[in-house]
């Protein structure tokens, strides 16, 4: 930290609140562009460190631990930064990067021109914390993330056997599971060079079946524990969720109650139409994508299901064993909304519509149900 970095001065309890020191970090993995706004201050003092600890630990060292808040945007360095200043005993706020607000003319950005953007947007109350997970539930959604990574993969590998075949005129059946990969193996070609080939395929394609049962059985583990077994256990009893989507959804949210209502939860979701309404014209456009797309991914392939009657089969009725009654009831009435929103938006605008509006109106249910906020038959 250079010798020059300006100290923060003494200030009395009584003034606390009203004199905070503000000093936001545009972190990368190699450098991190600082600015430091004080009170009464217009411009921020700014400085371009190193990613490290101990450069953090210069920072605070420099400006104090005493009426300073520090922030940073959520991003692909994670929550270290965060740790490291809580554990040096200074605040630190993780900021929501989709929720920042942008200036449409600016055509110009720099790491310490977004480190003096987010420490006056943070001293104005402009910017949105997010909750930042313990380090098990962070290492737990890596788990299922990881998941949704090698899943991803078997459908490239998947793709990528099907042209191979086709090119050669065999044409693979409708739909793909263990049976279709036995098959697939059976197959071969007069040519050793496309032989090989068509080896490497089907290997890739049978490390990822073999990698998918691994973390399937390790998430189904995961799940009989703390902190997932409660959140999972709850959320298995509605339709259309079973272990791992209920895993996924548990481990991307962790705290349901972070939400003070329904229709907070739902812009997390991104699952709420956009808007552009101006005077007496209101305009709704398609929804925003602008929150967790693996809880979206998970409620739309859930709202799905929601097209069929109500009806308890036997796994949904073996997933609510053991459940409370009002659970038990809060699911039975989602099933009746759900699938009657379900078919009369489908009647004016189509499956796909009805099953996006289905799935936000789900969250919604799930959000009550993970904060006690049980739906009757009344």
């Amino acid at each position: 930290m250079p010798a020059d970095w300006p100290q923060t001065e003494p200030q009395t309890e009584e003034s606390a609140m009203d004199n905070l020191t503000y000093v936001a970090l545009d972190v990368h993995k190699d450098s991190t562009a600082v600015a430091a706004l004080r009170p009464g201050d217009h411009e921020p003092d700014q400085r371009v460190i190193t990613s490290t600890p101990e450069a953090y630990r210069k920072l605070v060292a420099a400006v104090g631990t005493d009426h300073v808040v520090v922030c940073y945007e959520a991003g692909p360095c994670g929550f270290d930064p965060h740790r490291i200043f809580t554990d040096l005993g200074v605040r630190c706020e993780v900021i929501a990067p989709s929720l920042i607000p942008r200036r449409s003319g600016d055509r110009v950005k720099t790491d310490r021109l977004d480190a003096r953007n987010l420490a006056r947007l943070h001293r104005a109350g402009e910017l949105t914390v997010i909750r930042v997970p313990s380090e098990l539930e962070e290492a737990v959604r890596d788990l299922v993330r990881v998941r949704e990574d090698i899943r991803e993969d078997r459908r490239v590998a998947i793709v990528r056997t099907k042209a191979f075949m086709l090119r050669r005129g065999i044409h693979a059946p409708k739909g793909w599971h263990g049976g279709h990969t036995r098959w697939v193996r059976s197959l071969r070609f007069e040519e050793p060079a496309a032989q090989e080939a068509f080896d490497a395929l089907v290997g890739a394609l049978e490390t990822r079946d073999i990698q998918l049962r691994s973390l399937d059985a390790k998430i189904g583990e995961r799940s009989l524990r703390e902190p997932l077994a409660y959140p999972v256990a709850r959320l298995r009893t509605l339709r259309g969720i079973d272990t791992l989507s209920a895993a996924t959804l548990a481990a991307e949210v962790c705290d349901f109650r972070a939400f003070a209502t329904a229709p907070a939860f739902m812009p997390f979701t991104g699952l709420v139409p956009s808007e552009h309404s101006s005077g007496s014209r209101t305009r709704r456009g398609s929804i925003t994508k602008s929150g967790n797309a693996h809880v979206r991914r998970i409620l739309v392939e859930a709202a799905w299901s929601y097209r069929h009657h109500p009806a308890v089969g036997y796994g949904l009725r073996r997933r609510q064993l053991d459940q409370p009654q009002v659970v038990i009831t809060h699911s039975w009435v989602a099933q009746h909304r759900l699938h009657a929103k379900y078919h009369r938006v489908a009647a004016c605008h189509g499956p796909n519509v009805a099953t996006v509006a289905v799935a936000r109106e789900l969250a919604g249910f799930i959000w009550a149900l993970m904060t006690e906020r049980y739906a009757t038959e009344g």
